[in-house]
């Protein structure tokens, strides 16, 4: 039977003591549920889960963190100038120069253009400087069991994260991220890591903590899973002849392009020279002195599959169109 690799001195030997000061979750019942469950469907031992379990802390600063996630507390002025400074636009164009043969490689192979790349590692740990502080034990065991508004999610990528540990040889207990669990460069939670990380390097390991190749192709290859097209706009912005009240509610809709450019001339979207047959969804960005009007085309929606939120495909979006342009400056 293959186990966990506990790893950071935590023996059978030292668990009496940990087990004590964690009684809080291996004393409930939902935690013997859950390890019951974890043992029926994955062959797992009860030793080497409450080892495990009785070393995670309850953080209350990550239920905090998660009732005050910055696209809800933001506008897109106030959002979008976290992530479109100068230092990050500098270090994307740096992230860039350093990895342009990977980044052209990963284009090739999954149709994901560099600045895509760059932009999502850029805006999730500014090229891998900010990976995470949290034990990711900690917090999907916080979330799990003392989050109930998303307690299910995080049960699963629990469970997808002990899965993780124990496939590719990492210690539980070792590994940093997210106040939400998400790991690595490109902030994979445990099931997009299982899913999407691929060995870019073929090496034989696919390390999305420390390997900048593994972690450019998981990228790339998260956006082509998703459906990453690579033709035609992302999205542009638009004029609107009048504010309604059907505009404004449509603008916070949906984040899938499900209406036509047609459609969305008749409601009073000013949409010259765009495709009428083509599927958009509506943004309204608020902020600045006016609302910023934008429609987002199926790439668009793709961003948001990463962050299910209008601002951070924005900001990603815009992060990589000005890292862009920076890298086409000429110099001097």
């Amino acid at each position: 039977m293959s186990k966990l690799i506990l790893g950071l001195g935590l023996t059978i030997v030292a668990t009496f003591s940990t087990v004590a000061s964690a009684e809080s979750y291996l004393a409930r019942q939902e935690v013997e549920a859950y390890i019951v469950e974890l043992i029926a469907e994955h062959n797992f031992s009860r030793q080497e889960l409450e080892e495990v379990l009785a070393a995670a802390e309850r953080r209350q600063d990550i239920i905090d963190l998660m009732r005050r996630p910055a696209e809800r507390r933001l506008n897109w002025h106030e959002y979008g100038k976290i992530f479109l400074d100068e230092q990050r636009i500098a270090g994307g164009v740096e992230f860039w120069q350093q990895n342009q043969a990977t980044l052209q490689r990963a284009e090739k192979e999954y149709g994901v253009p560099p600045e895509v790349i760059v932009a999502i590692i850029g805006v999730e740990t500014r090229y891998g400087r900010v990976t995470g502080k949290h034990r990711v034990v900690d917090a999907l065991m916080t979330l799990a069991f003392d989050y109930p508004p998303r307690a299910r999610f995080f049960r699963k990528e629990l469970t997808q994260f002990l899965l993780l540990a124990r496939e590719e040889g990492k210690s539980p207990m070792s590994l940093l991220g997210s106040y939400a669990g998400a790991m690595g460069y490109g902030q994979f939670i445990p099931s997009s890591y299982r899913s999407y990380a691929v060995d870019f390097d073929q090496d034989g390991v696919r390390d999305i903590w420390q390997n900048r190749i593994d972690a450019i192709g998981s990228v790339a290859n998260y956006f082509s899973r998703h459906g990453w097209r690579g033709v035609g706009d992302v999205t542009v912005p638009v004029q609107i002849k009048t504010e309604t009240e059907q505009l404004r509610s449509l603008a916070n809709e949906s984040l899938k392009p499900t209406h036509s450019v047609a459609e969305m001339t008749e409601m009073g979207v000013i949409a010259d020279g765009l495709d009428p047959e083509a599927r958009v969804l509506l943004l309204r960005l608020s902020g600045g002195k006016n609302p910023e009007y934008w429609l987002g085309f199926n790439d668009f929606y793709v961003i948001t599959r990463y962050n299910h939120s209008r601002l951070y495909a924005m900001a990603v979006y815009q992060l990589g169109q000005e890292i862009l342009r920076r890298r086409k400056q000429p110099i001097g």
